[in-house]
């Protein structure tokens, strides 16, 4: 029986959770997915920050395949901000065609080794605002290599997370920027680090993008799309 009275909503959006209904919507995950596993990797398997950050920036609107052709082509001709701006817009731009936008994608590329090479020493940082200072690192690229290469407790927030979140209740945004934000938020610290592979296999296994799998969902009492589809 869902108790809305005795636990403090989040002042944004009436729609939205309670906090200790999200907490309980994290505990339940956590039995129900199996989490971050000892051999999860880097972005796209990538072996360092700065290949995890080029790969993520190449992951944008890209089949996960196509991305990965694209890193391994790339990576083959330059491994380093140096060895990469050493190559010409066209060979940048070659190698990375697979994934497509790839004139926008060469032009991203270069200005983020310039500035990794002039603001950090050629040093990926290693917070949240030193990655977004980066030309072509936005939040939910950031967030991965945080949780990823950087070990740090944060919910990187993709296209699943983005939908099951807003799904569920535990967030009432329109962009994965502002999900991120809001998880951040509202989500107890315990949760911060398992949260994003629980919230990804949820979505990949029960709550999909289409026909979501609400009979065997083991947070169907608490979800906001559930009570609405069932009134």
């Amino acid at each position: 029986m869902r108790d809305r009275n005795q636990a403090r909503r989040h002042p944004l959006d009436e729609a939205m959770l309670s906090l200790s209904e999200t907490e309980e919507v994290y505990r339940r995950l956590a039995d129900a997915m199996p989490g971050r596993t000892p051999d999860a990797k880097g972005p796209k398997g990538q072996p360092d920050a700065f290949r995890s950050c080029i790969s993520c920036m190449l992951s944008a609107q890209s089949l996960d395949r196509n991305t990965a052709k694209a890193s391994r082509a790339l990576f083959a001709l330059a491994t380093t901000p140096e060895e990469m701006l050493a190559l010409d817009d066209e060979q940048i731009a070659s190698a990375i065609k697979p994934c497509g936008l790839y004139n926008m994608k060469t032009r991203n590329i270069r200005a983020f080794c310039s500035a990794l090479l002039e603001e950090h020493g050629g040093v990926v940082p290693s917070t949240r605002e030193g990655l977004l200072s980066l030309p072509g690192i936005g939040r939910k690229c950031a967030d991965i290599v945080l949780s990823f290469t950087f070990g740090k407790d944060v919910i990187a927030v993709d296209t699943h997370v983005h939908r099951v979140c807003n799904r569920i209740g535990l967030t009432a945004a329109k962009t994965a920027d502002k999900t991120a934000q809001q998880l951040a938020e509202r989500s107890p610290d315990w949760a911060l680090r398992d949260g994003h592979f629980w919230l990804i296999q949820f979505g990949k296994r029960v709550c999909t993008s289409r026909a979501p799998k609400c009979e065997r969902c083991p947070v169907s009492d608490l979800c906001e799309y559930y009570a609405a589809s069932t009134s």
